[in-house]
């Protein structure tokens, strides 16, 4: 039976998964039990069983439906740089809405959980790395390439230049969060800073003369020269 397109099988594996998640994010994985999964679901411990077998394979789905949540970043990114559409100011405010997204306080903790496990259930971490992050940025990278075809940003290596853009925007504030355990999160104003000149850095490393002006205006690049590491090394009587 459907009910609004979904079956009913469906629509209780989603309404357990959500349980769980809350479950897991609160209590870690250890300290979880089917039957608590069961009470926050509203179902009976032997519903839950029929569903999903095991803790372990109710858990994997919640990191799956957790990595499933980045279309909604991915249709964000492909519609905010468009070939068509693209700005300044469209890549703005798709680093202020990725970062304000990234740095919920309930996936900054569902996140810390999936590392935690991550020894004991690599397959899993690795599934939530590919199905989530790195998709939107291959489809960073992709629009990225377009707007370098079409002479709007220049980027030599596409796939690079999305690493430079999430590494700026997110480093410091995701590890921030991370490892204090967001005790003193930063306000949506800093967030929202840190996005923008993210972005202006971004620009002058990558956008065409169209695209950046003024103090930012980006100069034409040079070859880079190989460096001599030894001129960094400590020498013995220095």
């Amino acid at each position: 039976m459907e009910i609004d397109g979904e079956t009913r099988s469906a629509r209780k594996d989603r309404e357990i998964i959500q349980a769980a998640t809350a479950a897991f994010v609160r209590g870690g994985y250890d300290g979880t039990s089917m039957e608590e999964i069961a009470t926050k679901a509203g179902v009976s411990k032997q519903t839950v069983y029929k569903h999903f077998t095991d803790k372990e394979t109710l858990f994997g789905d919640v990191v799956r439906s957790s990595a499933a949540q980045a279309n909604d970043a991915i249709e964000l990114v492909t519609r905010l740089l468009s070939d068509t559409e693209f700005t300044a100011g469209g890549l703005q405010q798709l680093a202020r809405r990725l970062m304000t997204t990234l740095m919920d306080e309930e996936r900054l903790k569902l996140r810390r959980l999936i590392i935690a496990n991550a020894d004991r259930m690599p397959r899993l971490g690795r599934d939530w790395y590919e199905k989530g992050f790195e998709r939107m940025l291959a489809t960073m990278a992709s629009c990225f390439q377009k707007l370098t075809s079409r002479g709007l940003l220049q980027t030599r290596d596409p796939h690079l230049a999305a690493s430079h853009f999430f590494g700026m925007l997110l480093w410091i504030p995701m590890n921030e969060a991370m490892f204090t355990g967001n005790r003193n999160p930063r306000s949506m104003a800093e967030l929202e800073r840190h996005a923008d000149v993210s972005v202006e850095a971004f620009l002058v490393a990558y956008g065409a003369p169209s695209q950046s002006s003024g103090p930012t205006q980006r100069k034409p690049q040079k070859p880079v020269k190989s460096l001599d590491w030894s001129s960094f090394l400590w020498r013995e009587g220095n």
